[in-house]
């Protein structure tokens, strides 16, 4: 049975029921109408932004396959300039990061993602005429400034649909659409690859066509269905296929305004000012968050464009390479909801974070040391296990932020920051698999290692940064700052 949503209160459990119950009863509904209300969100908002979120991702990794069909060969590019022009696409996105979030602000969901789900569908698709360095290279530029702003955009508009206590979870389910795609992208290029020839096209060419056909289709059921926010519910072209009624926009408002202690307006039209988004990019206490998703998910981006090609070179032929690529990228979805139950179940916010970073290490070490000495299908189950828990820290890491986060303003500043923190890491990895390494990779596998450790000491940090601060709240040695507003106490 899921539990309603209530205030947030750092000295208490986050499963405090009763108190929920009461809270909902002094608001005048019922814990019943609650539920019915945010599981109109659960199947309308969530499912999708998953889905915006998964041909986002479909887009940007089916590189991957398509470099296991000959797509480097046939334009003439080496994997020198496939890791160039996979940084340019990671450069684009973090270059207009928060400019994109600001816009969200500005223009709301409803218009701005459906927006950018359509311009980067409509990139994608057109990449069949690339035929040399220079296509490729500006290929993945403008995918990258179309796709900038997604993830931030879509983990801030369910931020203003849910209670903190009820987000881990849902930014879990909403990384399953990145995730998931990792899963079913090398399943749907064994079929798709096998056009190759079809109509005087490569197998790559209908890779990119299809899928980003199929992105363009998404941006249109976006355009008519996705809903705006508790206070404007309505999708832009049409009623909606759930409709809110004025008792569930009205339960929706006033739990979050209970949440945030303040008055809170969705993500329609908020302004922004550039004071606050000065004052939350300097924020010191909150950077270790920064640093260390740098540092862990610049390991992801290896893995996410060479895994079909690793496998290939282990011996499989096209096809079985990218459908065994699949299973690790699958069992990943699987760690990514452990991770998020155990946060949101002892609220150890921090605790599990580095928890699922220290698991990840440990399966990079083994894949070093083990990877020479072993057949075949041991060295694909080490690949497995390494992608399979390669993400598992990356939503609920994102949730521990939030929390920390006062007002939606700074949460939509701080989001957009991780985000970039993360996009960076993926376009430093890029160069972390070298051709020369093949192969074990063990050097690659090495830059990792020490990669994910750095990660884990700055998570520490964050954690001891935070019980600090708490610790010095208690003493009354911090004050209320200019604005009148009590000391923030963390979530460590």
């Amino acid at each position: 049975m899921v539990q309603p949503s209530v205030k947030m209160d750092t000295k208490k459990s986050g499963n405090d029921v009763d108190s929920g119950t009461s809270s909902s009863v002094e608001e005048g509904w019922t814990e019943w109408d609650e539920t019915k209300a945010r599981r109109k969100v659960d199947f309308s908002v969530l499912p999708l932004l998953f889905l915006g979120l998964l041909v986002f991702q479909l887009d940007r990794m089916n590189i991957a396959s398509a470099l296991t069909g000959g797509f480097a060969e046939d334009i003439g590019v080496s994997l020198d300039t496939i890791n160039a022009g996979n940084q340019m696409m990671f450069a684009g996105i973090v270059l207009l990061e928060i400019p994109s979030n600001l816009a969200l602000q500005k223009l709301g969901p409803r218009k701005w993602i459906a927006g950018q789900v359509l311009a980067f569908g409509t990139v994608a698709s057109l990449q069949i005429f690339i035929h040399n360095k220079a296509g490729f290279l500006a290929s993945r530029l403008i995918l990258g400034f179309c796709e900038s702003g997604y993830i931030p955009g879509a983990i801030y508009t369910l931020s203003t649909w849910y209670a903190k206590r009820e987000l881990a979870k849902r930014v879990a389910i909403l990384f399953f659409g990145m995730f998931g795609a990792n899963a079913i992208s090398p399943l749907l290029a064994t079929g798709i690859l096998k056009l190759d020839g079809a109509g005087g096209l490569h197998g790559w060419q209908w890779l990119f066509l299809l899928e980003g056909l199929f992105t363009i289709v998404v941006s249109f059921i976006l355009i008519f269905f996705l809903p705006g926010s508790p206070d404007m519910p309505r999708p832009l072209l049409s009623p909606g296929l759930i409709r809110f009624d004025s008792n569930d926009r009205d339960i929706l408002q006033k739990r979050l305004e209970r949440d945030d202690n303040e008055k809170k307006g969705g993500a329609q039209g908020m302004e922004i000012p550039l004071q606050l988004v000065w004052k939350t990019v300097t924020h010191f206490r909150r950077w270790p968050h920064f640093i260390s998703t740098f540092c862990l998910f610049s390991t992801w981006s290896s893995l996410t464009t060479y895994t079909p090609s690793i496998l290939k070179s282990l011996g499989w032929d096209t096809i079985a390479a990218n459908a065994l690529a699949a299973v690790g990228a699958s069992l990943s979805l699987v760690f990514v909801f452990i991770f998020a139950y155990i946060s949101d179940k002892t609220n150890v916010r921090g605790g599990t974070v580095i928890l699922a970073q220290v698991c990840f290490l440990i399966t990079l070490i083994v894949a070093r040391e083990v990877h020479p000495h072993v057949g075949q299908w041991s060295r694909w189950a080490l690949w497995t296990a390494v992608n399979a828990l390669a993400v598992g820290y990356h939503p609920v890491h994102n949730t521990w932020l939030q929390l920390n986060c006062r007002s939606p303003g700074e949460r939509s500043i701080s989001i957009a920051m991780w985000v970039m923190s993360a996009i960076s890491g993926l376009m430093v990895g890029t160069q972390y698999y070298q051709a020369k390494d093949r192969p074990f990779y063990s050097n690659g596998l090495r830059i990792q290692i020490i990669m994910v450790s750095v990660g884990i000491v700055f998570a520490i940090l964050q954690v001891g940064i935070y019980k600090v601060h708490n610790k010095r709240v208690a003493e009354g040695k911090h004050e209320a700052d200019e604005d009148g507003q009590e000391p923030q106490i963390y979530v460590p």
